[in-house]
C-alpha cells in the first residue's frame, strides 16, 4: 500500500513527532502542503492528514491544501492531530460555533472531496500559544513514548484493516489518546 502523509507542525515539532511514527509503520512518504503538487496525491493508495489543532480546527494551510484538491473519489485517507487541550476542552469551547469534533472542519473537507476516512487519531501535544503560555503551556512533555507507540498502534492497525480488505471503506480504528 502506497502511502503519503502531508502534515504540518509549526510550533514544538508535536505533530512531526506523530507523522514519523506513523510513517515507520507504513512505511509511507512524509511532505509538508507547500512541497507536494496537489496533483501527486493521486498516486498514493492512502493518504494521511495531520497538524496541530488551532482554535478547534487544523491549521489553516493544511484546510487550504485540501480545499484545493481535485476530486478523489473512493480513495482512502485518515486523519491526525495533536492539541494542547483534550477533545472534551475543545469540545466545551467551540460547542457554542456548533463543532462537534475539532477533526470536523478538516474531514468535512475530506468528505466532500470524495476521500473514504478509514480511520483518525489525536494526542496531547505541549502547548503555549497565546494564554496558556502565560502558565507555561500544558500537556508538558507530550507527545510522548506511550503517545508514539499509539500513533504506531494506530499506523498498524490501518495496515491490518487494508491487507484484510482492500476496499475497506469504513473507518476500522478511532483512536483518541487525551489523558
Amino acid at each position: 500500500m502506497k502511502t503519503l502523509i502531508i502534515y504540518l507542525s509549526v510550533h514544538h515539532g508535536n505533530t512531526e513527532k506523530i507523522a514519523k511514527a506513523m510513517a515507520e509503520v507504513l512505511d509511507a512518504k512524509l511532505t509538508k502542503p507547500s512541497e507536494i503538487d496537489v496533483n501527486e496525491v493521486s498516486e498514493y493508495d492512502l493518504v494521511g492528514f495531520g497538524s496541530g489543532i488551532y482554535f478547534g480546527k487544523h491549521h489553516v494551510n493544511l484546510l487550504n491544501f485540501v480545499d484545493a484538491l481535485p476530486s478523489f473519489k473512493g480513495k482512502k485517507a485518515f486523519i491526525f492531530s495533536t492539541s494542547g487541550a483534550s477533545n472534551a476542552l475543545n469540545f466545551i469551547i467551540n460547542f457554542r460555533y456548533g463543532v462537534l469534533h475539532f477533526h470536523e472542519h478538516l474531514r468535512k473537507r475530506l468528505l466532500k472531496k470524495g476521500f473514504k476516512i478509514v480511520g483518525e487519531f489525536n494526542c496531547r501535544g505541549y502547548d503555549d500559544y497565546g494564554l496558556f503560555k502565560l502558565i507555561g503551556g500544558i500537556a508538558k512533555g507530550r507527545p510522548n513514548d506511550r503517545d508514539l507507540e499509539n500513533a504506531r498502534s494506530f499506523a498498524q492497525s490501518l495496515l491490518k484493516s487494508y491487507s484484510l480488505n482492500p476496499n475497506l471503506t469504513a473507518c476500522p480504528s478511532k483512536l483518541f489518546n487525551n489523558h
